[in-house]
C-alpha cells in the first residue's frame, strides 16, 4: 500500500509522529486540557526536537496529573525534586518550573473570565488562518499574531511563550493550517474550518 503524501517533517519511522501529523497537527482545537497541555509541551520543546517531546508525551501526562491545572499549580518543592528525577520528561528545572507557573497563570486567566479557547481563538476571529505553502519550510517561524499572543501571555505571567513557541502552538492547535498543499491533510484540515 502506498503511503499518502505528508508534510516532510513527519518522521515516517515513528508511529507517534505519523499519528500526530495525521490526526492532530493543524486540527482546530477547542479542548481546554489539550490547549493547556500543548502550551506546556511546546515550551518544553524549546531547544529540542518535537519528536523528543512526542516520545515523552505520556510521561508528561502522568507527571503533570493529565494536565489538570489546579493540581499542577499546587506542586511543591518535593514534587519538583521528584519531577527533576523523572526520566519520562525533560528534566530541566526552568521548564518544570514554567509548567507549574503556567498552571497558576492559567487559573488566573480563568478567574478573569477567559478560557484558553476563547482567549486564543479571538486572535483569529474564531477561524483558522489558511496558508498555502508548497513546502513546510516556507512557513514562517513567527508572525505578527504570534508576537501579540506571546507578549500578552508573558504579561499575564506565562513562561516559555516566545513568539516562535507560540507560532508552533498555533500550528499544533489548528489556529493556522500550515500543512503543505501537497500533503493529504491540507484540504482535509482546511475543510474543518466550516
Amino acid at each position: 500500500m502506498t503511503e499518502p503524501c505528508r508534510c516532510n517533517w513527519a518522521n515516517p519511522k515513528n508511529p507517534l509522529y505519523i499519528a500526530y501529523h495525521d490526526e492532530e497537527w493543524g486540527v482546530p482545537n477547542h479542548d481546554e486540557v489539550r490547549l493547556f497541555e500543548m502550551l506546556n509541551l511546546e515550551g518544553a520543546q524549546a531547544g529540542l526536537s518535537w519528536e523528543t517531546i512526542l516520545n515523552k508525551r505520556e510521561g508528561y501526562r502522568q507527571a503533570f496529573a493529565n494536565w489538570d491545572a489546579e493540581t499542577v499549580a499546587r506542586y511543591d518543592d518535593a514534587k519538583v525534586a521528584e519531577l527533576l528525577a523523572n526520566p519520562a520528561i525533560v528534566r530541566n528545572r526552568l521548564k518544570v518550573a514554567a509548567a507549574i507557573n503556567n498552571a497558576k497563570a492559567y487559573l488566573r486567566l480563568r478567574e478573569s473570565g477567559l478560557t484558553l479557547d476563547s482567549y486564543l481563538w479571538a486572535y483569529v476571529e474564531g477561524q483558522p488562518i489558511q496558508n498555502a505553502f508548497a513546502d513546510y519550510r516556507h512557513a514562517p517561524t513567527k508572525t505578527a499574531i504570534s508576537d501579540q499572543i506571546s507578549k500578552d501571555l508573558a504579561k499575564r505571567g506565562f513562561k516559555f511563550v516566545g513568539s516562535t513557541i507560540i507560532y508552533a502552538y498555533m500550528q499544533a492547535s489548528g489556529l493556522v493550517n500550515d500543512h503543505a498543499v501537497s500533503c493529504f491533510r491540507y484540504q482535509q484540515v482546511k475543510d474543518l474550518r466550516a
